[in-house]
């Protein structure tokens, strides 16, 4: 290669970009120029009225069109009235009556670890001071105490005469501090924690209202599971009635990625002292999303992380307040991406972008650089259905921006003469299902891998792979046509480039052990299951999931899936949901565009499972795991993977950066009648046996362990990602 002319092309190509750049640029500020001026013109300003006429309008119109027509608005508003029910039993009604109450100030718990509350102080409105007092001084938990760092100016020194009122009642359990200057939420905080005592601390914002069992809940948890950081769901609030609920959030157990990409955990953060470096909680470069920066940190060297399943604070939502829009604090955006870089690079990660998304500018879409180009292999089970198959591999060649690959279908007892001749074109020659020496299929197998040898000998590797692996199946697999095979394998056919392979499964369908043999034969470092059902929509799909299966802490990842309709079809997977109570897809039929519960579908995260229609995963994980379960003939066997990942100790991601269509059950149709219903509930009910532990449990996704001194992740029986089947599709 002429190195010294490659750079000299690559030179003209950046100086190229570089004009068109500098173009771009001009244009951008001759438009910009040109909008102000229209924005200045009084006739714009004066028709803003009608403006906002016609954008309200062309709002309706979507959301009827999002709704899916006049039956979807009456199912909507049908859903909004469960909501203002659901609404209900959180707000006072959740408050413990007078035996409750009395019954919880009266417990004695073997640990009654004293909680010192921090509340920085600010110019805060008088009302909203004396509902954050009465909240704490309501607590059924008597063992804590509230510490108050006061920075408000002279205009505001009602604050002072309050604070010092309740500290008077609190018995000494109150402590109060002027500061001489304004600190900042950062710096008024940190002065706070110099005034605590208690072994726990617990954050507080001076607007917002804490239940009154919230205490006692998150002492009981320190308890029972050895807590070292609590958390509990949390709702937003319009004025001086908690019971005036905007939005609820019901949050996930502790999961590392979710929590990168979306401050999740938000409130109510109670943690052990021990886990701060020093005295110093809030550090003033993240001011504006300081809380996220610390959550980061002290999760990352917690020992046991607790979310208590049940919203007990309220958030309230004002003018200058972060719940009522980023805009209040513009400045946070820039921080909270500050935070989560250092995070990351403090575990190892060197070259990442964070990235707003549409969903919220705080919410981000992190990009991880991928470490070489390792092998995938596509591995596709197939029976007849040439023209699903052919829409299928086509999808994958045309769009895939990622090159280093190869297509295993596994072929189970076709017998269409179309789906032959198809065979044949992939390979680039006759294709027969006889495999055996002397057949012609076998023949022109044999040529293959010796042109495939020749390449190799001299230097020459196939396109996509290393010469070590140019033409190999599994350990010289296909060289053994001497020895005795399983009757379900029935040998592999490979292309010339080696971009394509057949393999033939012969005994009766099993989706499980078809997929099991196709990674028998698998060259790559890493496989891929994709469904013959399956179309791809985004160019950079395989590199979105290589990202995170490249993790360490990773096990399986999944992407997002569409019906042919273009609504949802899989978006991570929860067990204890569905008809079966096995397991369930979240965000089911929603709308492409919706950004779903909180905007989760707009962020990478960690699920409990990941559909088999689109999964990818290190062959060596999936060999580990012991592949997909053979007892599960089609159903389930996908979530058992996960689940076996996950007590390796593995991190199960879905992305929503990779799309495809699913037109699911196309080929062999729905389990809803005869037959197939019969061997789905039978395979239902061997999954809530073998998995009968977590089920009971709820499911719950991810506790931190310490195993090896490294941070691993373990089932453990307390969890589902969400309570109630209703908040998956919010």
């Amino acid at each position: 290669m002429d190195y010294e002319k490659a750079y000299e092309q690559e030179h003209l190509k950046c100086a190229d970009l570089a004009a068109r750049v500098a173009d771009l640029e001009s244009k951008c500020e001759e438009l910009e120029w040109k909008l102000n001026r229209i924005k200045k013109n009084p006739l714009w300003k004066a028709s803003r009225p009608a403006r906002d006429a016609v954008h309200w309008a062309i709002r309706q119109k979507d959301r009827l069109k999002n709704c899916g027509g006049p039956r979807g608005v009456v199912s909507k508003l049908g859903y909004k009235k469960r909501e203002r029910e659901a609404m209900k039993q959180f707000g006072t009604l959740s408050f413990p009556g007078p035996e409750q109450a009395k019954k919880e100030r009266e417990t004695v718990f073997p640990r009654m670890v004293k909680i010192s509350i921090l509340v920085p102080l600010w110019n805060n409105d008088r009302d909203f001071q004396v509902q954050m007092l009465e909240s704490v001084m309501n607590q059924t938990y008597g063992n804590w105490e509230l510490c108050l760092a006061d920075g408000s100016d002279e205009a505001h020194a009602y604050i002072k005469e309050i604070c010092r009122e309740y500290e008077a009642k609190a018995e000494g359990r109150i402590v109060y501090k002027q500061l001489e200057k304004n600190g900042g939420i950062a710096g008024n905080t940190n002065a706070c924690l110099q005034m605590a005592t208690g072994e726990y601390v617990g954050l507080l914002d001076q607007d917002d209202v804490l239940h009154p069992s919230v205490l006692y809940e998150y002492v009981k948890a320190i308890n029972e599971q050895g807590a070292d950081y609590l958390y509990c769901d949390e709702t937003t609030f319009k004025g001086n009635d908690i019971n005036h609920m905007l939005t609820m959030h019901f949050k996930p157990d502790y999961a590392p990625d979710n929590l990168r990409a979306n401050n999740y955990i938000c409130h109510f953060s109670v943690f052990a002292r021990r886990l701060l470096e020093g005295d110093q909680l809030f550090r003033p470069k993240f001011d504006g999303s300081q809380d996220h920066d610390m959550i980061l940190r002290l999760t990352d060297r917690a020992e046991k992380i607790v979310h208590v399943p049940r919203l007990m604070y309220y958030w309230r939502s004002h003018s200058g307040s972060v719940a009522s829009g980023i805009g209040a604090k513009p400045y946070a955006i820039a921080a909270a991406k500050g935070a989560v870089a250092e995070h990351l690079r403090g575990h190892g990660y060197e070259h990442f972008k964070i990235e707003s998304t549409r969903a919220f500018e705080t919410i981000f879409r992190i990009r991880y650089q991928i470490m070489g180009t390792p092998k995938i292999s596509v591995i596709i089970p197939n029976k007849d259905h040439v023209e699903d198959l052919r829409r299928c591999i086509d999808s994958v060649r045309q769009k895939s921006t990622y090159d280093n690959y190869e297509i295993i279908v596994v072929e189970n007892n076709s017998t269409g003469e179309d789906i032959r001749k198809y065979y044949g074109e992939l390979l680039g020659y006759e294709y027969t299902p006889q495999t055996e020496e002397g057949s012609a299929g076998a023949e022109r197998h044999k040529e293959a891998k010796s042109k495939a040898a020749d390449k190799s000998a001299r230097g020459e590797s196939l396109r996509g792979e290393s010469q070590s692996k140019a033409g190999a199946g599994p350990a010289g697999a296909e060289d053994q046509s001497t020895e005795a095979k399983p009757t379900s394998d029935g040998g592999i056919l490979r292309s010339e480039d080696g971009k394509i392979c057949i393999v033939t499964y012969k005994g009766m369908f099993n989706y499980s052990a078809v997929n099991n043999l196709g990674v028998k034969y698998a060259a790559g470092e890493y496989v891929l299951l994709l469904n013959n059902d399956t179309e791809v929509i985004t160019v950079n799909w395989m590199e979105e999931l290589l990202m995170y299966a490249q993790r360490a802490d990773v096990g399986a990842v999944g992407a997002k899936l569409y019906y042919g309709d273009k609504t949802i079809q899989h978006a991570g997977v929860v067990i204890g949901l569905g008809a079966h109570r096995t397991a369930g897809h979240t965000h089911y039929k929603q709308s492409r565009q919706n950004l779903g519960y909180m905007g989760r579908l707009c962020y990478a995260q960690d699920v409990t499972a990941v559909t088999g229609a689109c999964l990818l995963v290190k062959k060596s994980l999936y060999l580990a795991a012991g592949g997909l379960d053979e007892g599960f003939a089609v159903s389930l066997n996908d979530v058992d993977l996960c689940l076996k990942l996950r007590g390796m100790g593995l991190l199960n991601v879905f992305t929503p950066f990779a799309e495809l269509f699913h037109y699911e059950s196309v080929s062999r149709g729905l389990d809803d009648g005869g037959e197939k219903a019969e061997r789905y509930n039978r395979e239902s009910e061997r999954f809530r046996e073998k998995w009968k532990a977590i089920l009971a449990a709820g499911g719950s996704l991810l506790q931190l362990q310490l195993f090896s001194g490294q941070k691993r992740f373990f089932p453990e029986n307390s969890e589902v990602t969400y309570e109630k089947d209703m908040k998956e599709n919010f």
